[in-house]
């Protein structure tokens, strides 16, 4: 640890977000450089927020109470209204050895996220204030709901999406519009759709996910899908479930795909001269589209890393999303072509 803050002593606050970025997340290094400049910067504070916030929650280590604490703390530290590094300093030392020394760096280091976060616009700052805000309180209730009974319902599940991965839509609908006048325009009809795209992508991860959850205890599922299709879901078990279990997997599927078809929608509201803004939506849906695809091809897979879509398909997906970028109806064609099956799933 001594090691790495001599390190980040000789970066810039800028320099840091853009070297840890590459650390926590994979597709989100690979997403957001596509932004204008201008919304990179913002967007990427906006995630490693969104992942202190996400790490306060997953630690295994921690009581309730403490997360509680924490989440609170961390909304005031987003707002200025504590500083960063006293909350840096008491949180990184609770933290679980399971957490990732990529975690572990970015807790150390908050006090330069802030710093960016406070150099942001009244807008910009408003919108990411609201974000962590939601995410953080609404974690914090589900906390003591991960057990391996699910969810009660799809709407249940859907709140819990929302908490995740929704507010982060519509945070990033404000920021689009704070770019671009031309979203702004489109604010109300966007906003609409925003809320959807997240859950499209969240519930991908979750049904991708699932054994990770259920090894850690946890589950996301509808216990309301997996009973109209005679399957008790806390009897899950990886590799030994019964056909119901297939049938009720591939109709979340199908749900899934549903609000990634809005996802679409919503990226083509956007001017198709803001190239960079589609790449970095259409880059995101086509990786998911291709993954639940995946998962209908394997729904007896034992882990994520079976369903885990291959570096060729992600370059595909870049290639033929690059190419049409502009063009509205052959990345329609595109997207019901991969999904042409999930389509077909009966519920």
């Amino acid at each position: 640890m001594t090691e790495r803050k001599n390190l980040i002593t000789k970066l810039s606050d800028d320099d840091y977000q853009t070297d840890i970025l590459q650390d926590v997340s994979r597709t989100f290094a690979l997403t957001i450089p596509q932004l204008p400049e201008r919304l990179c910067r913002v967007v990427s504070n906006a995630y490693l927020l969104c992942r202190i916030a996400d790490t306060i929650e997953d630690d295994k280590h921690m009581s309730s109470e403490q997360k509680t604490h924490f989440a609170e703390q961390f909304i005031n530290v987003v707002n200025g209204e504590e500083e960063a590094k006293v909350f840096s300093e008491a949180l990184y030392p609770l933290l679980s050895p399971t957490a990732t020394a990529a975690e572990h760096d970015l807790i150390a280091n908050t006090k330069p996220v802030i710093r960016i976060t406070h150099s942001f616009n009244a807008r910009q700052r408003a919108a990411l204030e609201r974000c962590v805000k939601i995410m953080a309180e609404g974690m914090a209730r589900y906390q003591d709901a991960e057990t391996l009974d699910g969810v009660a319902d799809l709407n249940d599940m859907g709140q819990y999406c929302y908490y995740v991965a929704g507010v982060v839509g519509e945070m990033l609908t404000e920021l689009f519009c704070d770019y671009c006048p031309a979203i702004d325009t489109q604010r109300n009809e966007m906003m609409k759709l925003a809320v959807s795209f997240g859950q499209g992508l969240q519930m991908t991860n979750i049904l991708k996910d699932i054994w990770e959850d259920h090894h850690r205890g946890a589950c996301w599922m509808p216990r309301d899908i997996f009973n109209k299709h005679g399957v008790d879901i806390t009897n899950k078990m990886p590799g030994n479930n019964a056909k119901g279990f297939e049938d009720a997997y591939l109709e979340l599927l199908s749900v899934a795909y549903g609000h990634l078809n809005n996802a679409l929608e919503y990226t083509l509201n956007i001017p198709k001269e803001e190239i960079g803004l589609r790449k970095f939506c259409l880059w995101s849906i086509g990786m998911a589209v291709l993954t639940l695809e995946k998962i209908r091809q394997h729904p007896n897979f034992t882990s994520g890393q079976e369903v885990k879509i291959t570096r060729l398909n992600v370059k595909i997906t870049v290639f033929l999303t690059s190419i049409a970028v502009k063009n509205n109806a052959i990345l329609r064609i595109l997207f019901n072509y991969c999904g042409r099956k999930l389509t077909k799933i009966k519920n």
